[in-house]
């Protein structure tokens, strides 16, 4: 058994329907998964689509327990924010994405979407986190957006009104995990990227941390795409990344 559970997500980013089954079959199949979960995002979602997903990550290894983080980052306006949520509700993803930049009325009618689609097909409810600052961002990319603000500060106060608005976390990058655990109390979500194994490049992340330093500071999940994907053996890498982040076979 596990000391802990695997709070890593791997980022399947691909439009490669063929690499993403067998990627998705060898790290979360059969009764050990390496992974605590799988996400799929934009680059797969629009290139294979629902069919997509029910193909590269069937049933069977859904059913050892491997949460799936459907990261499509909606926003728009709150009717088709809605209809998307309800669009997406029957593949059962854990864990759905929405910008929350997109506003409270957009926020709340997502929430309530999630909860009505959830109950009348009798799946369990998908848990809405929000995105704050994209973690490729820095200060200078806020300000040529007309945001004055560092990231950190952005990051508090889009969080704060994700929980106002009854989201059940955020995505966050690692700095800021520390001051959002404060700010949001224990069972917030944080879902955190630009995580990178010691000795690894940090590529476009400008904010990153180790797994270790980021689940000890209170990240709920860690998203890990490129050090698993590109790896020679991505199954002993996920292992080795679990193992950073704390999780030991007994």
């Amino acid at each position: 058994m596990r000391t802990r559970a695997n709070p890593v997500y791997c980022g399947v980013d691909t439009t490669d329907l063929a690499h993403a089954t067998r990627l998705i079959q060898l790290i979360a199949g059969g009764p050990n998964p390496a992974v605590g979960g799988i996400k799929l995002g934009l680059e797969f979602f629009l290139a294979h689509g629902a069919p997509g997903v029910r193909y590269a990550f069937p049933t069977p290894v859904r059913a050892t327990g491997v949460g799936f983080f459907l990261d499509l980052k909606l926003h728009d306006i709150p009717n088709t924010v809605a209809g998307g949520i309800r669009a997406v509700v029957e593949l059962e993803p854990t864990y759905i994405t929405i910008h929350v930049q997109g506003g409270r009325e957009m926020l709340r009618v997502a929430v309530a979407e999630a909860a009505e689609g959830a109950a009348r097909l009798g799946v369990a409810r998908p848990r809405l986190l929000g995105v704050t600052v994209l973690t490729s961002l820095d200060r200078s990319d806020l300000e040529a957006t007309g945001v004055p603000a560092d990231p950190s500060d952005q990051v508090l106060r889009l969080a704060g009104l994700a929980r106002e608005c009854g989201l059940d976390g955020v995505i966050c990058s690692p700095l800021e995990i520390a001051a959002l655990r404060k700010a949001c109390g224990p069972d917030f979500v944080l879902m955190v990227p630009g995580i990178r194994p010691v000795g690894s490049a940090i590529d476009d992340q400008k904010r990153a941390m180790t797994p270790r330093q980021a689940v000890d500071l209170g990240a709920t999940h860690l998203v890990v795409g490129r050090p698993i994907c590109k790896a020679g053996d991505p199954r002993a890498a996920a292992e080795a990344i679990a193992r950073e982040a704390g999780v030991n076979q007994l």
